[in-house]
């Protein structure tokens, strides 16, 4: 089925105009652009009619798994009937295997696999064969290796009514898709028989296939059945994807890949004696031995990942791994789109992963617990990443100067016509961006609470960014004898920031004071005045990026205003008063020659979320287990609490309540220090 957007909103504002350029330019092959956005400018639906007019399969990657968690909704109501998949890292707990020589200290590898995302993931790659209508959300885990996509697309089952079956051959063929026969718990990834009846439930849906076949093994009947419900219909044909993606050691030499890890551990560990390493050659030759052994005896060992390379075909040490992007490439060549949410922030972190991976691994193996192949099982280096998109659309609000450049140089290679940095400018409520006042810091604070008590004068709130966290503290103290302050800060439980956020919004606060958590992704019409102190300040929390961001939080009440206290303009707080200058120009002669006057937004509170029963139990039960002296526990009850904890964290992880999950993941890291 071809993209169709559906929604009762149609492209006001700059958002008609932006998205012509993107798609003109998509048409001309521009390789790469940029869409500029301003906050509330409706970035994620210009790009939606971007995709539906271009018709192109998507891979829209994001910063991180609660973004992409949100652009999965939104993508998922506006193409209702279409492919609309979810891939993250389907880890709820990740602690990877890592060596500190200065303290002699080893720490395995600890895992723990949300089913859900699991299948999620999986569901994302059979949905890529079977269509290319497709739109993948994904986050940066998009560019480490999940094996090579030719293996999954030929590894299937293809099923047709009237074929004949013997039962062993299907059977085999099942296992060889690395399902599980079982009688008792039918699950994911599991067949079972009944009779004449052979049940699959694919690792990828929630719902079942059964198999009914005749007395001579023919396939009389396919039928998709809901396994809770029972609705059911039939189907002509179906084809079965593996149970993983990582498919490669199911077709491979397994003894002469166990010779060539034998090989391979021989001639480092004669590296290590030559050089006088005995303690290093002696743990190589024992980790090795031991690990093959349990792969021989169980065909899984954990750590299993750092021999990928032996049992992946047509790839040599320091060759790129196998991604979803090669999933795109594999399918449709260079015929596909690459956005990039917030890229100023994304960019950064896809370049930085590969360091941070090989920085640690290489301690590792200079140690002595990992083979060189440890290496190769790794995330996309920036240069690999970057040559495997061919046409991408970098979005944010504050692009950086690597998106100018980029687009830059691109743009030598088009026509003199084009244009790939595209501005949306114009909000689809003709608001404006913030006026900026500057003030000096003489007497900053009775100016400051002479200016919040206007807004309290008028029903609106106001937000206070300061540098240190000591300033937060001590500025909401003494702003709290004045009016209703709420003071926002990293050690805040995530589940309580919203409540915070949705209690100054209905007025039971007029003031939020806070550092960095007030840049992005908050949406507070009621806010008319940002208020920076230290904003000459040089460095990352008062960037060009961050001075636009913060200042943007004004920019969605028709009275918002933005106050810089500074002696002096730092070259990044010129470059931000004057961007949003820019922006103001461009909007008011537009409001001007259309004859617009903008008028404020009014947005209802979302329900708070302590209504679902899951969150409810999570609010109401967590916060003891959590609040526990964990320093008044004996080791055998801090066990315990750890068994406790992490059993709440993968329900958590289950509901897909990663910041839940996660808080509960530092506590038991937390208790295990002890």
């Amino acid at each position: 089925m071809p993209f169709k957007l559906i929604s009762n909103m149609t492209p006001a504002g700059d958002q008609p105009q932006a998205i012509d350029k993107l798609v003109a330019n998509l048409k001309n092959k521009v390789k790469k652009q940029t869409l500029l956005g301003v906050t509330g400018s409706g970035k994620t639906f210009t790009i939606a009619n971007v995709i539906e007019q271009t018709q192109l399969p998507t891979l829209i990657i994001s910063h991180n798994k609660t973004l992409a968690g949100q652009l999965y909704q939104e993508f998922k109501e506006l193409f209702p009937n279409n492919k609309v998949s979810y891939f993250v890292s389907y880890y709820d707990y990740y602690q990877p295997e890592a060596y500190m020589p200065s303290s002699d200290t080893y720490i395995a590898k600890e895992v723990q696999i949300n089913d859900l995302i699991d299948k999620l993931r999986l569901e994302a790659t059979s949905n890529l064969f079977s269509s290319p209508n497709n739109i993948v959300i994904a986050s940066v885990s998009c560019i480490y290796n999940i094996g090579d996509p030719r293996e999954f697309g030929s590894t299937t089952l293809d099923l047709k009514t009237g074929d004949n079956w013997s039962r062993r051959g299907l059977f085999e063929k099942l296992v060889s898709l690395f399902y599980t026969r079982s009688e008792l718990e039918f699950k994911r990834s599991n067949f079972r028989v009944r009779g004449e009846v052979v049940e699959i439930w694919p690792s990828s849906a929630d719902w079942m296939i059964v198999l009914e076949f005749d007395e001579s093994n023919k396939l009389k009947k396919i039928t998709e059945r809901n396994p809770f419900s029972g609705h059911e219909f039939n189907l002509q044909t179906y084809k079965l994807f593996p149970a993983k993606q990582y498919v490669g050691a199911g077709s491979s030499d397994i003894k002469g890949i166990y010779e060539k890890i034998r090989s391979d551990c021989s001639a480092q560990v004669k590296v290590f004696k030559s050089q006088g390493k005995m303690l290093e050659a002696h743990r190589l030759e024992q980790r090795v031995s031991y690990d093959l052994e349990m792969l021989n005896e169980l065909g899984f060992v954990n750590g299993i990942e750092n021999y990928s390379l032996y049992f992946e075909k047509d790839r040599k040490s320091g060759d790129p791994p196998y991604t979803l992007i090669d999933y795109f490439h594999h399918l449709w060549g260079d015929n596909f789109l690459t956005v990039i949410d917030e890229s100023h922030v994304t960019i950064p972190q896809i370049g930085g992963m590969y360091f941070g991976d090989v920085a640690r691994k290489k301690t590792l193996v200079d140690f002595g617990f990992r083979l060189k192949s440890a290496y190769d099982n790794r995330p996309l280096k920036w240069d690999e990443f970057y040559s495997r998109i061919p046409q991408a659309i970098y979005v944010s609000a504050t692009p950086s100067q690597f998106e100018y450049d980029d687009c830059a140089k691109a743009l030598s290679r088009q026509s003199a016509n084009a244009q790939n940095i595209v501005e949306q400018i114009i909000r689809p409520t003709s608001l404006v961006d913030p006026p900026i006042t500057i003030k000096p810091t003489l007497k900053q604070i009775p100016d400051l609470i002479s200016e919040i008590q206007k807004r309290v004068d008028k029903h609106e709130r106001t937000l206070v960014v300061t540098i240190t966290k000591k300033m937060s503290e001590e500025l909401a103290q003494y702003l709290g004898k004045t009016f209703k302050v709420a003071y926002l800060h990293s050690d805040i439980d995530t589940l309580k920031r919203s409540g915070i956020l949705d209690q100054l919004r209905n007025g039971e606060y007029d003031v939020l004071v806070g550092i960095n958590l007030l840049r992005e992704g908050i949406d507070l019409p009621e806010v008319s005045l940002v208020a920076i102190l230290d904003a000459g300040q040089q460095g990352f929390l008062r960037s060009r990026s961050a001075l636009i961001q913060i200042m943007g939080r004004a920019s969605r009440h028709v009275d918002g205003q933005a106050i810089l206290y500074s002696d002096v303009v730092s070259p990044a707080m010129k470059m931000a008063i004057d961007e949003v200058n820019r922006r103001r120009v461009i909007q008011q002669k537009y409001n001007y020659e259309n004859n617009i006057t903008p008028v404020g937004i009014s947005k209802s509170i979302r329900p708070q979320i302590i209504e679902n029963p899951v969150e409810t139990r999570n609010r109401a039960s967590l916060q003891p287990i959590l609040e526990v002296d964990i320093l008044s526990l004996t080791p055998n009850m801090r066990k315990n609490h750890i068994s406790k904890l992490k059993k709440e964290m993968r329900t958590a992880a289950s509901d897909l309540d990663f910041e839940l999950a996660i808080r509960l993941r530092d506590k038991i890291l937390e208790i295990e220090k002890l």
